[in-house]
């Protein structure tokens, strides 16, 4: 009796915990949208018209020009999910980056955790570039400009797996950004460097066999190919390697962690 006592307790305090989580988490999302978007005009429309129009621009530049990407898939179906990627996992250590110093009097609340303010931006970029993501491909296929996927379920996969990535990247720089303030100088030139090999212009298979092997140690260039396989299906040869993108994505997530423990330290701010 006393140790089912105990183990219902012990739910009740579980559950009571996840839901303070869920409202401080609710809390912040709605703070940062007020903050980062205000109340006027678009206000958090803004959040999916942002992604929407640079990957609209890129694919009416693409289109305009007859780019040459490395196939002959569809360059606007190429486009969205090339540029709505490249922006999800790009955008996110952006957001983060800093986040704790811009919110330092949250913290003086007890329920507050610097992990929860990454999370809430981290939540709210993933749900923007989502939200883009969706529209753009179903305004697209409303007017017979692209296909719907061949394969939904590996697109959502291959997306969810990309932007489990691009969490742990920007919790790792946000961490290391409260104690150094070059991340904040870095990050924006870095993630230029690194978007022509993420796979946004191009696919794998065009690459040289010795190119292609270095490369695909990237993990968003492999997320993208896995997507794009998904949404194209037989009409491309797709080249990734995921198991390795789940590994790399958990040593990444338990760096964050830790990194949030050694350098966001919360006794700072309590």
């Amino acid at each position: 009796m006393a140790s089912n006592s105990l183990n219902s307790s012990s739910e009740g305090s579980f559950r009571q915990s996840l839901v303070v989580q869920g409202r401080v988490l609710h809390a912040l999302l709605i703070r940062e949208m007020l903050t980062r978007y205000g109340r006027n005009n678009l206000g958090f429309l803004w959040l999916f018209l942002e992604p929407m129009l640079f990957t609209l621009a890129v694919t009416a530049l693409w289109t305009a020009t007859r780019t040459i990407h490395g196939s002959d898939l569809p360059i606007t179906a190429f486009a969205i999910t090339g540029y709505a990627s490249m922006l999800m996992w790009r955008n996110m250590p952006g957001r983060c980056i800093n986040a704790i110093k811009g919110n330092t009097p949250l913290m003086f609340h007890r329920q507050v955790r610097p992990l929860d303010v990454y999370t809430s931006r981290i939540l709210l970029e993933f749900g923007g570039s989502s939200a883009s993501f969706v529209l753009l491909v179903m305004a697209f296929w409303a007017f017979d400009a692209v296909a719907l996927p061949e394969d939904a379920l590996q697109v959502v996969v291959g997306w969810l797996t990309l932007g489990w990535f691009g969490a742990g990247l920007a919790i790792v720089l946000g961490a290391v950004s409260e104690k150094s303030d070059l991340v904040d100088k870095l990050w924006p030139p870095f993630s230029y460097l690194l978007f022509p090999f993420s796979g946004a212009a191009f696919i794998v298979d065009s690459l040289p066999d010795k190119a292609r092997e270095i490369l695909l140690y990237l993990p968003m260039l492999n997320c993208v190919e896995f997507i794009r396989e998904g949404y194209f299906g037989t009409k491309m040869h797709a080249h990734y390697d995921m198991p390795y993108v789940i590994v790399f994505n958990l040593v990444l997530t338990l760096l964050a962690l830790g990194m949030v423990r050694m350098h966001v330290v919360e006794a700072d701010y309590e």
